[in-house]
C-alpha cells in the first residue's frame, strides 16, 4: 500500500538546498517545496497591499489568508491562483521577505500551509527549520552545509548568471548577516535536527551532492517505490 513521504532538507544560504531539493523531487516524482518562496510570496502581497513591514498583526493576517501552491514537475509558484514565480525574485521582495520571515505569527501561518501541502502530496521541502519544526517526524532529514567562503562564491556566481549587479565583498557580508539572523532568531532558528544526516557540500559538485542525497533518501524510503507523489 502506498503512502506519502516528506524529505526535509535544511541548511544555511548557499549550501545548495534549492538545487538539490529540486533535483531529488524530480527524480522521485515528488513535489518540490521552496519554503523561502512562500515567505517571498507573503512579502510580495504585503508590498502590493501597502502594508508596513513593521505591522506584525496585519502581516500575520495576510499570511494566514495566503493560498500558496507549487506545481509538480515545474518551478512555478502560485499565490492565490496567480503565477508569481518571477515577481517574488525581485530585489525589493527579497529584502521584504527577510523581515517578514522573522515574525512568529507569519512563520506559524506558513507552517500550517506547509503541512497542508504535504498532507496532499509526497514532498521534498527545503528551508531552515523543516526537520526541526515543520516536520520533526519526516521520513528523511538532511542538513546540507558548506564553509562560508564556498557559499558566498556560489551565491555570487548565481547572481552573475542572472545578470544581477554583484560585489563579492557585499555578497559575503550579506551572507554573514543572514547566517547570524537565521541562527539567532527566537522563532525556529537554523539548527541541525539530531537525527538529520549531515552533508558537507564544500568539496562536492552538484551532481555528487545529488547522488549522496538520493542515496540517503533511498535508504529510508526504498527508492520511493512504496510512496506516491499524489
Amino acid at each position: 500500500m502506498s503512502k506519502r513521504a516528506v524529505v526535509a532538507i535544511d541548511g544555511p544560504a548557499g549550501a545548495g538546498k534549492s538545487t538539490i531539493a529540486r533535483r531529488v523531487a524530480e527524480k522521485l516524482g515528488f513535489v518540490y517545496i521552496d519554503t523561502g518562496a512562500m515567505y517571498r510570496a507573503v512579502a510580495l502581497w504585503a508590498l502590493r497591499a501597502g502594508i508596513e513591514l513593521t505591522d506584525m498583526r496585519r502581516l500575520e493576517q495576510l499570511a494566514r489568508a495566503a493560498r500558496i501552491e507549487f506545481e509538480a514537475g515545474s518551478s512555478r509558484v502560485l499565490l492565490n491562483g496567480e503565477d508569481v514565480t518571477d515577481a517574488i525574485r525581485a530585489p525589493e521582495v527579497s529584502s521584504a521577505a527577510s523581515i517578514v520571515s522573522t515574525y512568529p505569527g507569519v512563520r506559524g501561518a506558513m507552517v500550517v500551509e506547509q503541512r497542508r501541502i504535504a498532507a496532499e502530496r509526497s514532498v521534498v521541502m527545503e528551508g531552515r527549520d523543516i526537520g526541526t519544526v515543520v516536520f520533526p517526524e519526516a521520513e528523511v532529514k538532511i542538513f546540507l552545509d558548506a564553509d562560508p567562503e564556498a557559499r558566498a562564491r556560489r551565491r555570487l556566481l548565481e547572481m552573475q548568471k542572472k545578470g544581477e549587479d554583484s560585489d563579492a565583498d557585499e555578497v559575503a557580508r550579506d551572507m554573514r548577516e543572514r547566517d547570524q539572523r537565521d541562527r539567532t532568531r527566537a522563532e525556529a532558528p537554523l539548527l541541525q535536527a539530531p537525527d538529520a544526516a549531515y552533508v558537507d557540500t564544500t568539496p562536492l559538485t552538484i551532481d555528487e551532492v545529488e547522488q549522496v542525497t538520493l542515496k540517503l533518501v533511498r535508504k529510508r524510503i526504498s527508492n520511493g517505490k512504496d510512496f506516491r507523489g499524489d
